[in-house]
């Protein structure tokens, strides 16, 4: 990796290769300015070659396991980590930083935020010993999840050993979890890695995960810096397919602007479950006069097709920015009373 990529830029390369979700969870525990520097680092990242890709994933991984041997009191060993990763002077510092703010960790902490269908699939093929063992330790509504997920013929066994269990030896949860680690890593190198991705896409999918506020202030941040780069990543943040996560009202509120010749060419070529979207919204009268007109309308040209639905996207991201329509992103706190 060239010498003269900034933590920054380090940063933003980890989040493109961990994927869209996990970068927004990221970022939720940030500092704003933080966000600000990560952000447009992530969005200048054109295409991100797999080499980087790769040397800051084993960076991060050398800076994960000294700080576990911190953890567990082995600091030469964790020293010699950062010795071999990043040099005398610089692991010297990074050493100092690490046991500076190291607190201690309770059995299978790193687990206890992973999401329990995938704590299910990594280990439901392990001996119902070890499962009850990780059940045991993490908490309880996590524990219920999981064990749900379980195939049924380990269900039983896993709960009598849950029920039996006492507290187990230090050295036996050392290993589950040493073994758990690896699985996980193993997972994550084989099925999240992305290759070759643009920054400008990576954020716009975090930016597609994160809450209205923080894509907004982020959104904000981007219009001073970067009018180009926010107007692009603006115009892949809301599609014309993703028109089914408007509600009723605020469809209304959209075709009420748009002329019917326009919306019958972007009707035309639509999926099904968005032309039956449209028609819904639409009054009986004007439904039907669309639908004769699609009919008689013969074979139309792609552009102008594209040019109508674009028409009616432009259209909501205008009336969403004055408050006009809702864009159900999916998030936590997507909730309406």
């Amino acid at each position: 990796m060239r010498q003269n990529i900034t933590g920054k830029q380090k940063a933003a390369m980890l989040l493109i290769s961990i994927g869209p979700e996990k970068s927004a969870e990221i970022l939720r525990h940030l500092k704003e300015e933080e966000v600000e520097e990560i952000t447009k680092a992530v969005a200048g990242i054109k295409k991100l070659k797999n080499t980087y890709q790769e040397k800051v994933i084993e960076e991060f991984y050398n800076l994960s396991l000294a700080q576990e041997y911190i953890t567990e009191g082995g600091i030469n060993y964790a020293k010699e980590i950062l010795d071999k990763a990043f040099g005398g002077s610089k692991a010297e510092i990074i050493l100092k930083k690490m046991t500076a703010s190291m607190r201690s960790n309770g059995p299978f902490d790193f687990v206890k935020s992973m999401d329990p269908s995938k704590i299910a699939q990594l280990i439901k093929d392990e001996h119902p010993q070890t499962i009850a063992l990780i059940l045991y330790n993490i908490k309880y509504q996590q524990a219920a999840t999981v064990m749900t997920m379980l195939p049924k013929e380990k269900q039983t066994d896993v709960a009598r050993r849950v029920a039996m269990m006492e507290k187990p030896a230090y050295d036996v949860v050392k290993q589950v979890e040493e073994i758990l680690q690896k699985k996980i890593s193993y997972d994550y190198m084989n099925d999240e890695m992305n290759t070759n991705i643009s920054g400008v896409e990576t954020l716009t999918e975090i930016l597609r995960s994160v809450d209205r506020g923080t894509e907004q202030y982020i959104m904000d941040y981007l219009k001073k810096e970067n009018s180009t780069l926010e107007e692009e990543i603006r115009k892949k943040l809301f599609t014309y397919e993703d028109i089914v996560k408007l509600d009723d009202k605020s469809i209304q509120r959209v075709l009420k602007d748009i002329d019917n010749n326009v919306l019958a060419l972007a009707i035309k070529a639509s999926q099904k479950n968005i032309q039956d979207l449209l028609f819904k919204n639409l009054s009986n009268r004007v439904a039907e006069m669309i639908k004769e007109e699609i009919e008689i309308m013969g074979p139309v040209r792609v552009k102008d097709v594209e040019a109508a639905q674009d028409a009616i996207v432009m259209k909501i991201r205008d009336l969403e920015k004055t408050g006009e329509v809702v864009i159900n992103r999916g998030g936590e706190d997507e909730v309406f009373v």
